[in-house]
């Protein structure tokens, strides 16, 4: 993994257990309703969590691919702006 997926997922990993109240391992390779038995309610939480972190829009087109937590992570890093420049910036809100 690259670093941008790498803070992609340390965010789903805080939202699912602080805001989805999720006591368990949260991999990649896991599916997030599941194994992580989110409902529709709990990937929308997921979903705008991570859109008001790093300011990017995720559409119902985007979800229809994700199924794991690695799809997710991959589809959050690909939408972040270039890691190059300063725009992406760790730990900003």
């Amino acid at each position: 993994m690259v670093e941008p997926e790498l803070v992609v997922l340390d965010e789903i990993r805080r939202i699912v257990s602080q805001e989805l109240e999720w006591s368990g391992p949260v991999e990649p390779v896991h599916h997030l309703m599941r194994d992580l038995q989110l409902d529709s309610l709990g990937l929308t939480v997921l979903a705008v969590e991570l859109e008001n972190r790093f300011r990017i829009r995720l559409t119902m087109e985007d979800s229809a691919g994700v199924v794991s937590v690695g799809d997710l992570m991959r589809l959050v890093a690909s939408r972040l702006p270039d890691v190059a420049g300063d725009a992406f910036v760790e730990g900003a809100p």
